[in-house]
């Protein structure tokens, strides 16, 4: 006999009833494997099928522009070490949070994805997972002010819990309430972050990054964790620590062997350019001819590309430039900044009219890595350290 969801959302048609295809299951399974930990696997895992199942039905009924955030690509970096799935699309954000258990007592959302503000969303759905994923059930929803109004916080798994009456079980409440314009506050303003010392991270990623440390979210004080976490460059070095990889965002060695495996993921490619000069460590000068790296990435819905060139003596030059050729609006920001998230001297470009491009250049020592933003945001922007 057959799985046929519409039976079921007959009996319950008040919550959202999918099958997950074996398709789905097959390449979530693969897709997994990229976590070092059995757990992480399994989480990844779930997670992946959760996501593959949920999106494609939001974008057919709901959302025609939903994207999981902050990319596809950078999921497996929080899946080595939390559970739940952002997915955004206009304004609005939501964190599916897959389990398995049969007792639907409670929504338990990880503290992260409510106590970290770069990962805080409008809503979050509980979602029943079945112990061999042949279907998935939306049981339920919340808005974070709920949360954190009504919710508990349990301390030993770093989750806040919202007991099962107030969690809203009809999921037609919030489909209906945004097609009538009703609005509502859906999040509570919460507490930034501390700045952490680059010294302090440094020892902190081989310490969390070794395979001895099963849940590296649990074994340092979370507001330690939630600003080591939710900086891209370092969230991504921490996971590739932990896989055993080896450095994937050395800028020099991308010109010498090609961009890792990771970058390209991410959106970075080598093109052609005029023969440059690179000072490379301990004093010796390397060349690397006719090569520029490029990311692409999607502004205000158009196509431009982010362009690192050396120069000679150690500078490099940055440019943001529409993919087709056409001008960058007034308004647009490209901005570096350290490692650790710090401005320093011209290490920012805004165009105050319609201008060909925007370019910093900043002369670096060898190991010094950078952070890189745009305004407007790109779709799906997480935090890279280029490494130099």
């Amino acid at each position: 006999m057959t799985f046929d969801p519409s039976s079921l959302t007959l009996t319950d048609p008040t919550q959202v009833w999918l099958e997950v295809s074996d398709l789905v299951r097959s390449q979530a399974w693969q897709r997994s494997q990229a976590c070092s930990h059995p757990s992480s696997r399994w989480n990844a895992y779930l997670n992946q099928v959760c996501l593959q199942t949920i999106l494609p039905w939001l974008r057919e009924e709901h959302a025609g522009k939903a994207l999981a955030v902050p990319s596809f690509t950078a999921l497996p970096s929080i899946w080595e070490f939390v559970n739940g799935t952002g997915v955004a699309w206009d304004r609005l954000r939501i964190v599916l949070i897959p389990t398995e258990t049969i007792d639907l007592s409670e929504l338990r959302v990880p503290q992260e994805w409510v106590d970290i503000p770069d990962w805080v969303a409008d809503y979050y759905f509980g979602v029943q997972v079945d112990p061999d994923c042949a279907s998935i059930r939306v049981w339920g929803y919340a808005t974070h002010e709920q949360l954190k109004q009504n919710g508990s916080y349990d301390s030993q798994d770093r989750s806040y819990c919202l007991d099962e009456a107030h969690v809203i079980q009809n999921m037609s409440v919030l489909w209906v309430s945004r097609q009538l314009g009703i609005t509502e506050t859906t999040r509570r303003t919460v507490a930034t972050l501390p700045v952490i010392p680059l010294a302090q991270v440094e020892n902190l990623i081989p310490r969390l990054g070794s395979s001895e440390v099963v849940s590296p979210r649990l074994a340092v004080p979370f507001q330690l964790w939630g600003a080591l976490i939710s900086h891209g460059g370092w969230r991504q070095k921490l996971y590739h620590h932990r896989l055993g990889h080896p450095e994937q965002w050395s800028v020099l060695e991308w010109l010498q062997t090609g961009v890792s495996d990771a970058a390209r993921q991410m959106g970075w490619g080598q093109s052609t350019w005029q023969p440059a000069i690179v000072a490379a460590a301990r004093g010796t000068t390397q060349f690397f001819p006719e090569v520029l790296l490029t990311r692409h990435m999607i502004i205000a819905q158009q196509q431009y590309e982010l362009r690192a060139m050396p120069r000679t003596g150690g500078v490099w030059r940055f440019e943001l430039r529409h993919a087709m050729g056409d001008s960058i609006p007034a308004g647009f920001t490209l901005r570096l900044l350290t490692e650790d998230l710090q401005a320093f001297e011209g290490n920012e470009d805004t165009a105050s009219k319609p201008v060909e491009c925007l370019f910093v250049e900043v002369s670096l020592a060898p190991g010094e890595g950078l952070v890189w933003e745009i305004e407007p945001t790109p779709i799906n922007y997480d935090r890279e350290i280029l490494r130099f």
